[in-house]
């Protein structure tokens, strides 16, 4: 029976390839996630093993928590500065070779030819002061250290990409503004020419003070160890030394702190590729499901001669087993392979949006493998599981018959599919609207759930809906023909439609989603946002100088000027990221629906506004008080004064006083300056002359009416939109070759009727014509489940995020219609191979066909 199976398997190659293929894309997609992340850490490990080799010891403020740096407005690693006394205490402790005071913040590199900042995706515009006892930074030839007030050090990364040179002048805008500098050299790090794609500027100390707002003071002192002691050693000594409230820790454990904030954050990254790697393997499952199905009917009379010969229920399961193995084994190594390729295309992608890995070489661990190997397996032997046990039903007398298994009963199907969508709408609303602990993981399930039991039940429809689809096409006999044909067995016709329902619904899903969030967001503007001008960098989260309110402040055409800014806080085991606002002038640039309280009650020290959803969840009222911690000056008891209802603008559960965040916040940014233009003046002419102030002085910010603040936020939703479709084709193009496979089998199964109708005078071009309508009909079938569905997810998803501004739903027709009329075009294709092999059947071979 083994013999019989494994001469099976291969004497169908064309099947087995096919069938295998859904298996090497998925694999390929986890196998490349796990691969590029392994890599990205290692590089990093590597690249921060370069920057503190020269470093022992390393003295700083501990921290709260480790900042994630996804504030915005003013996160970053914030930690209370160090006082310069502390440094000649430091330079006596014995053992210690070398100190120096050190200082890190954010520095804008302005393009000398563009004049506009250098960006490079999400990397952060770094700053510093060079450190000379210390750093292991290498220069390029002709390089120097900086000296002096107009002399500043960048990474060759940014230099090569943007034709900078040693004694050129640029421009570097810090927190206290911008300035002028010479190149004086270009750094390295080791093999790597910047640190994973950011922008770096160092200066001299005294400068870096100065630029960086540290009079007197350093963010961290580095410490390099006399030869031969110890930096274990060395780190209690310097400990004895210090302030009480400070720390030295090892320059082993401050790279190790370095490679754990990065290591979080490319295990986002990680866990968002691997969600498209899984998209991708349940698409393909459908597929082997369908594949294993098609084949079990093509092969019952097999399987029934092997039954009259002896063969027993289990052996003729396993043998289905065994096939299932086979081709999971060979679609996993070939989906590791490929993983491999997809490890390169993902490091492109992530270093178009600014994480510039170092050149290692990929980093395959033995956990890839094995993961690889079990995914690949599992998921064709789970497909494969069903089709298996109706194979070992058939009875030995269907030999002597030309029927095939009968599909499963339509009271069984109505059942279990009824059953299984509602297990997975009930997980998708306890997800949205309940307490789930780990919601992210129920919607995941509640969605594959629910996509599982729509195509349980679709046989039930697929025959009427497959009509409707199909009526345009009866008016030939030949799209009559093909018409019938996409109706004749509905189990396969529904079951092939549903892969491609998967792929087209989650894009339809993320295209009404966005669509949603941005007429909510325009909306919001329109109603809440009462100011002229807003202040923000072009990608609209990274923080800037405050100093420019400051100067915006001191011109009469412009009557109000009032900031927001965002840091990054815990209330309790939760992140949050409070945004802070002026309560005497924000009321003027904002309409902030208050629920109880009001916004100018922020003027007491240590209070809190909450949106009225975190409120009512945890029931709070004016009076009551949080324990807010904040990074750099730990928990903080805040009393609250007032409740709002969520919006665009203050999107996030809390909201805090600037002085609030000024006391808690090392280094101030602001995200967003709002401003309105005085009595009497014109906006466009305030617009223009500030708009020459900012290029002139601060090129990484720009100022934007209303309408180009609503144009910003839509260009950066299309960004991501776009980013994720891209991502999710991937799927799509699995579930055409799925209906390309499902063709092809079908035509096997019909040769004789192929044969019959060449007989009897369809011509080639007819039979061609047939398949393509069969195929087109089976795609807009997938396209319209599709839909439908991605458009209920976005209205289950808008709803239950209404109370945080999302309040509009909106469904983008023209882009359904365009994905209805790509589901189409995919048949179309999917049906080219098919259809050429149907017309090139001998009709004489074809009618003797068995």
């Amino acid at each position: 029976m083994l013999r019989a199976t494994i001469k099976s398997l291969f004497a169908r190659k064309l099947r087995l390839v096919l069938t295998a293929l859904a298996v090497v894309l998925g694999v390929g997609m986890t196998a490349g996630s796990f691969i590029l992340t392994d890599t990205a850490l290692k590089s990093f490990d590597d690249l921060f093993g370069t920057v503190f080799a020269g470093t022992s010891v390393v003295v700083q403020a501990p921290t709260a928590f480790d900042p994630t740096g996804g504030g915005g407005g003013g996160g970053g690693a914030e930690r209370k500065p160090i006082p310069e006394s502390v440094l000649p205490k430091v330079e006596s402790v014995d053992g210690v070779a070398g100190a120096d005071g050190s200082i890190g913040s954010s520095a804008w590199i302005i393009d000398p030819a563009t004049n506009k900042v250098i960006q490079n995706g999400g990397a952060p515009p770094l700053g510093g002061s060079w450190d000379p006892n210390t750093t292991t930074l290498q220069f390029d030839p002709g390089g120097a250290p900086p000296s002096g007030p107009d002399q500043v050090v960048i990474d060759a990364g940014t230099a090569e990409s943007h034709g900078i040179t040693v004694g050129q002048q640029i421009k570097v805008v810090t927190p206290t503004g911008p300035g002028e500098y010479t190149v004086s050299g270009l750094v390295h790090f080791g093999a790597a020419q910047s640190l994973g794609g950011a922008t770096l500027a160092l200066f001299d100390l005294p400068t870096a003070q100065k630029v960086f707002d540290r009079e007197h003071e350093f963010d961290a002192i580095y410490v390099k160890a006399d030869d031969g002691v110890s930096p274990n050693d060395l780190a209690p000594r310097v400990a004895a030394v210090l302030p009480k409230g400070y720390e030295a820790i090892t320059g082993e454990s401050a790279a190790q702190d370095q490679k754990d904030q990065i290591s979080m954050g490319l295990g986002f990254l990680r866990t968002f590729f691997l969600i498209f790697g899984f998209v991708t393997l349940f698409v393909g499952a459908f597929i082997i499901f369908n594949m294993f199905n098609i084949v079990v009917s093509q092969r019952t009379r097999e399987l029934a001669l092997f039954r009259a010969l002896g063969a027993s229920r289990r052996q003729v399961r396993w043998s289905l087993f065994v096939e299932s193995i086979a081709v999971g084994l060979i679609g996993a190594v070939l989906g590791f392979g490929l993983g491999i390729l997809a490890a390169f295309g993902l490091k492109a992608v992530v270093g178009a949006f600014g994480l510039k890995l170092p050149p290692t070489a990929l980093a395959i661990e033995p956990r890839t493998i094995i993961v690889s190997l079990i995914v690949g397996v599992g998921v064709t032997v789970a497909a494969a599981w069903i089709p298996a046990r109706r194979a070992s039903r058939v009875a030995p007398m269907e030999a002597l018959r030309e029927s095939s298994a009968q599909d499963t009963s339509i009271r069984r199907r109505a059942i279990v599919g009824g059953i299984v969508l509602a297990l997975g709408i009930a997980a998708i609303a306890a997800a949205l609207f309940g307490n789930a602990a780990n919601p992210g993981s129920v919607v995941g399930l509640g969605v594959a759930l629910t996509f599982i039991g729509v195509a349980t039940l679709s046989p039930l429809f697929a025959r009427g809906l497959a009509a409707v689809i199909g009526r345009p096409f009866r008016r030939s006999a030949v799209g009559r023909l093909g018409d019938e044909n996409a109706k004749r067995s509905p189990r396969r016709t529904a079951s092939t439609a549903s892969a491609l329902m998967i792929g087209l619904g989650l894009v339809a899903f993320v295209a009404v989603f966005a669509a949603s969030l941005k007429a909510s967001a325009i909306k919001t503007l329109d109603e809440v946002l009462k100011a002229d001008l807003t202040l923000s960098t072009s990608d609209g989260f990274t923080g800037f100088s405050t100093h420019l309110a400051a100067q915006v402040r001191e011109d009469p055409d412009f009557s109000v000027v009032s900031e927001l800014r965002q840091t990054e806080a815990h209330v309790g085991s939760s992140d949050t990221f409070p945004n802070a606002v002026d309560p005497t002038t924000f009321p003027e640039i904002a309409d902030i629906a208050m629920v109880s309280g009001s916004l100018s009650d922020l003027a007491e020290p240590n209070s809190v506004l909450v949106s009225r959803t975190k409120a009512d969840s945890n029931d709070l009222a004016i009076g009551s008080t949080i324990d807010m911690t904040f990074a750099a000056s730990g928990k903080q008891e805040l009393t609250v004064v007032g409740t709002y209802e969520n919006n665009a603008i203050l999107g996030n559960d809390y909201v805090i006083s600037n002085a609030t965040y000024d006391a808690n916040v090392e280094q101030p940014l602001d995200l967003n300056v709002f401003l309105k233009v005085a009595d009497g003046a014109s906006v466009s002419d305030a617009q223009t002359k500030l708009d020459a102030m900012l290029q002139k002085d601060y090129p990484n910010v720009q100022a934007n009416n209303q309408e180009q603040a609503k144009q910003q936020f839509l260009t950066q939703v299309n960004q991501l939109l776009a980013f994720v479709i891209v991502l999710l084709f991937l799927s799509i193009v699995i579930s055409g070759f799925g209906i390309l496979a499902t063709l092809w089998l079908s035509v096997f199964e019909r040769v004789r009727e192929l044969g019959l109708l060449r007989a009897v005078g369809m011509a080639r071009k007819q039979v061609k014509r047939m398949i393509r309508v069969e195929a087109v009909i089976v795609a807009v079938l997938g396209a319209i489940l599709g839909i439908v569905i991605g458009i209920v997810f976005a209205w289950a998803l808008q709803r239950s995020l209404s109370d945080l501004g999302i309040t509009e739903l909106s469904v983008p027709v023209g882009q359904l219609i365009v994905m209805m009329i790509v589901a189409a075009v995919i048949g179309v294709l999917a049906a080219i191979l098919p259809a050429r092999r149907a017309a090139k059947l001998n009709v004489l071979e074809a009618i003797s066909y068995e």
